[in-house]
């Protein structure tokens, strides 16, 4: 299912695969398009993804960082140079995500909802209108409503909305007021045939928010008719929290959403499960055919590979798959995958450096690439790396944790990194569970009572793997006696020290 063509409105897909809309920081704040964003989008339509989702790209003038912009017409031009180019290099279609966000200071200050006049609201509606247009205009093949995370759109959606007008308060049905304006008015711009997607959260992940309950609902709104002559959105993408509410504030910087609880689950980390927010889509997609509707729902938050993928496709609980930091990692993820190469994708390891970037202002690379490159790697090259010496890895037992080192590969371009895989059953299965660009590893999840077997392959910019390195192994020993140095450092309660007898 996952390399069959997939139909959105007059958009075909080359496959089931979907790019969401990542930040790059690599648009000036002029917000044009420019050398290094084109080559960053090129570079995935290479590896054939079927849906490239752009960056979001603002509806409105106000002021901001590094930020595409598609609120007025002089944007156009880079951005339908983009367009081509981005058809020019493969089948991979392409959609802008139009965001509107509210103004932020560096205190800790922030605009909220209940600040926007009736007007304020009306002309937001108009914004996104025209954006859309302009995206038609440019030669995109549809466009994605940013609705999700701390902005503008999501804010109306959510349960902790405080306007006490018609698009505020307790009622899910004011909430979705602007949202749904705004859709029609898409609609209006761009007409019933051109591709118009959603995207917005399955749980907002703070108290007091929303969860599936009511994302389920919103999914049905989103999909239903804006009229009796305009249909709703053709598809409907979900992600999860990246709120302000709590988010952890920076003296001196600008809030940043992604911080606290909510921002890990937008972007789940390696300690969270695979394909952990799963069941938003699965939730939505199941309203959504109950009551008839066949929109198509885009599954996202750590869904690792196309193995992963095609699963959640067989079991009906998507119908395309979003994979954001995955492709970061290895644009190629798809072609590799189709062409039955997909030993040599370079796999997600989930420790978010990417996030990490945005979070600090800087510009978004993977930690998994070559050091000071801004795009991913690429090439052709068919020879894989080979070990220097014979029982290159070695291990060592301290600290109640067990450590990995090893000697380097060679490789007749470069070697890249080194996967670490893993058992912990005599060896009868390992697993891949980190990748390094270093010689030196740290497994700070072993638990003790347990014998792990480990060896390493080496990766080069193509994805050639080495062949496994020797096989090493180490057992972290069971003690639960506090040791004796420690004890003579803990000292008593003082409500347990004996108090001085007072003598009549």
């Amino acid at each position: 299912m996952l390399f069959t063509p997939f139909r959105i409105n007059s958009m075909t897909l080359p496959n089931r695969l979907v790019l969401p809309a990542m930040v790059t920081r690599l648009s000036g704040e002029d917000g044009f398009v420019n050398k290094d964003i084109t080559d960053r989008y090129v570079r995935f339509a290479k590896g054939e993804v079927g849906l490239i989702v752009l960056e979001a790209m603002a509806v409105h003038t106000a002021k901001s960082g590094p930020l595409l912009r598609i609120c007025t017409d002089e944007f156009k031009p880079g951005l339908t140079e983009l367009a081509k180019k981005i058809h020019d290099t493969s089948d991979s279609k392409a959609v802008p995500q139009i965001i509107h966000f509210l103004k932020i200071a560096r205190s800790g200050w922030r605009q909220k909802i209940e600040d926007l006049s009736i007007a304020d609201i009306q002309q937001i509606v108009e914004q996104y209108g025209q954006a859309a247009l302009r995206a038609r205009e440019c030669g995109f093949d549809g466009v994605e409503m940013h609705m999700a995370h701390a902005y503008t759109l999501s804010s109306f959606l959510s349960k902790r909305n405080k306007r006490p007008d018609l698009y505020g308060g307790k009622s899910l049905d004011n909430r979705m007021r602007l949202p749904l304006q705004v859709i029609k008015k898409v609609r209006e711009m761009v007409g019933n045939d051109f591709p118009v997607g959603v995207r917005f959260l399955g749980e907002e992940c703070i108290k007091g928010g929303y969860t599936t309950e009511e994302s389920q609902i919103i999914a049905l709104k989103f999909a239903q008719e804006v009229s009796p002559t305009m249909r709703g959105v053709d598809y409907i993408s979900l992600s999860a929290g990246g709120k302000f509410e709590d988010a952890v504030h920076k003296e001196g910087e600008v809030l940043y959403p992604y911080t606290g609880y909510s921002g890990d689950r937008c972007m789940p980390p390696l300690e969270y499960p695979d394909g952990y927010n799963l069941h938003m889509a699965e939730a939505a997609r199941r309203m959504l055919r109950r009551h008839g509707f066949e929109t198509p729902v885009v599954a996202t938050g750590k869904i690792p590979t196309p193995e992963f993928a095609e699963a959640v496709l067989q079991d009906g609980r998507a119908d395309l798959i979003g994979m954001a930091r995955a492709l970061l990692a290895d644009p190629d993820l798809p072609k590799k995958s189709r062409t039955g190469n997909s030993d040599k994708i370079v796999k997600c390891i989930y420790w978010n450096i990417c996030k990490a970037l945005d979070e600090n202002f800087h510009e978004v690379v993977c930690g998994l690439w070559p050091k000071d490159e801004i795009q991913a790697p690429y090439s052709e090259d068919d020879v894989a790396p080979e070990w220097s010496v014979p029982d290159s890895l070695s291990i060592l037992v301290r600290s109640g944790n067990i450590r990995l080192s090893w000697k380097q590969a060679t490789d007749n371009e470069a070697v890249m990194g080194y996967e670490v895989w893993r058992s912990d059953d005599a060896g009868k299965s390992f697993s891949h569970i980190y990748s390094i660009t270093t010689s030196m590893w740290t497994d700070h999840l072993a638990a003790p009572g347990i014998t792990y077997q480990y060896y390493l392959r080496a990766y080069d910019r193509a994805g050639n793997k080495s062949v496994p390195s020797n096989v090493v192994s180490a057992e972290l020993p069971i003690d639960v006696e506090i040791p004796t140095e420690v004890k003579k450092t803990i000292a008593p309660p003082s409500f347990l020290k004996a108090k001085p007898v007072v003598q009549a």
